[in-house]
């Protein structure tokens, strides 16, 4: 279907949900719609509350998240309309999902890339436990071999820096660095790989598989990762750098390929009873990290933007779309040449329901670009999250971004990066359901 006919059946099904609402429900369609955003008020109400209180007032805020929903739900039953309200619900999430797909831009450009000869010897360093054996599930290592490379299986026994394993095997003669591992291993890996301007390969092991899925990879099947010792092209990307007090270290500094975290979330990670019981940390902490009771007050500097005290910090190698539920999730582009910056600053309930109502929009969420991020805080040392890995940094960090630096080789053939779906703008889809068709009917007529 072309973006023209996406976008008119977005209108189509948003006029379709308004329709249903006056139709069967009339002019009480105005109070079924205003008895909906109450509920939804309430609830992310509740939510806030329940996170940064304990005791009584956390017990009432979690009834209150429970009872508002139940409470809108039997309102809508009692009245007879809640079929209504479900119809028009499920046309109203058609309409958005049909207007975001037909603002997505295919003709976007990709990164671009070049062909390359083939490695003489690759190096491979493994891990054995990431994503939960996948080395050994796909039998990556033999197959690895089987394709001319080196490989070392890391031994779960004992602690190995994989970064000084990659520098003796390019003293050794390595022309290519590979990991199959998760992101924090894959970071150390590329800044050795970058620092000697030799090529580095990814292979699609980790659980979560960040950076292999922002490339374009096969995150299902990992062996197909290998097709890039054979037939591989190769990528320019970024990569980030923290460099930690002052002054300024003029070394490479701690790589991220992902992003670095502080904040609230730096802090949970780094309590030693959060590996033991995730769930019973974080509710024990948020309360004090979100009302600035505990915890370093951080002030973040990012080009133009200054913002002192916000909860929690994102800096991540090239910005996160923005246009995915969760708010962030894949980067179309890992050559932009620009850190993404997130900051989250929510000081009250309504801000929270505001972020919340707006899908991620909102007083509470500072979003920016730039070459250079400086996170400073009223303390000398500060949790940092890099790419999943807990650090404790003297204060004040520097996050700068190298553009090009790491050459990445990838397969020829790969499923591709998805272009993600644009936060939902409805004066742009009406223009390019109307505007589309006019251009097409001039060029008929012409």
């Amino acid at each position: 279907m072309s973006r023209r006919w996406t976008a008119r059946l977005a209108l189509a099904a948003g006029a379709a949900a308004l329709l249903v609402l006056v139709v069967f429900a009339g002019l009480g369609s105005l109070v079924l719609m205003g008895v909906g955003w109450a509920g939804l008020a309430l609830t992310a109400a509740g939510v806030w509350w329940m996170l940064t209180h304990t005791g009584w007032i956390r017990v009432l805020a979690a009834l209150l998240v429970v009872a508002a929903p139940l409470g809108v739900l039997l309102l809508y039953t009692a009245a007879g309309l809640l079929w209504v309200v479900l119809v028009s619900l499920g046309l109203w999430a058609l309409a958005v999902s049909a207007g975001r797909a037909a603002l997505v831009d295919d003709t976007s450009p990709s990164m671009p890339e070049r062909s390359v000869s083939r490695a003489e010897r690759p190096f491979l360093i493994m891990n054995p436990l990431s994503g939960g054996g996948k080395v050994e599930k796909f039998h990556l290592a033999e197959r690895a071999r089987t394709l001319g490379a080196e490989v070392v299986v890391l031994d779960p026994a004992q602690r190995q820096d994989v970064a000084e394993l990659a520098r003796r095997a390019v003293r050794s003669g390595a022309d290519l660095l590979g990991v199959a591992g998760g992101d924090g291993t894959q970071a150390s890996v590329a800044g050795v790989a970058a620092e000697h301007d030799i090529p580095f390969m990814v292979i699609s092991a980790g659980t979560r598989n960040h950076f292999a899925m922002d490339l374009g990879l096969d995150r299902q099947d990992p062996s197909r990762c290998l097709e890039a010792l054979t037939d591989g092209v190769e990528l320019r990307v970024d990569l980030g750098y923290l460099h930690a007090g002052e002054p300024v270290d003029v070394s490479p500094g701690q790589v991220f390929i992902n992003n670095a975290s502080f904040g609230v979330y730096a802090e949970v990670v780094q309590s030693p009873a959060y590996r033991d019981d995730k769930a019973r940390t974080i509710l024990e902490m948020l309360p004090d990290l979100l009302t600035h009771h505990s915890g370093a007050r951080l002030s973040v500097r990012a080009g133009s933007l200054t913002m002192d005290g916000p909860q929690a910090v994102l800096v991540s190698n090239n910005p996160y779309e923005r246009g995915d539920s969760a708010g962030l999730g894949r980067r179309e582009r890992l050559d932009s040449g620009e850190l993404g910056v997130l900051c989250v600053g929510v000081g009250n309930a309504a801000e929270a329901t505001e972020l919340l109502l707006r899908g991620g929009q909102g007083r509470g969420l500072t979003a920016a670009t730039a070459r250079e991020v400086v996170v400073d805080a009223d303390a000398l040392l500060i949790p940092v999250g890099v790419d999943g890995e807990a650090l404790m940094l003297p204060t004040p960090v520097h996050c700068r971004l190298a553009a090009g630096a790491l050459r990445m080789r990838v397969p020829r053939h790969r499923p591709g990066v998805p272009h993600g779906a644009p936060p939902m703008d409805w004066r742009r889809v009406r223009r390019l359901a109307l505007t589309m068709g006019r251009v097409a009917a001039g060029r008929g007529a012409a």
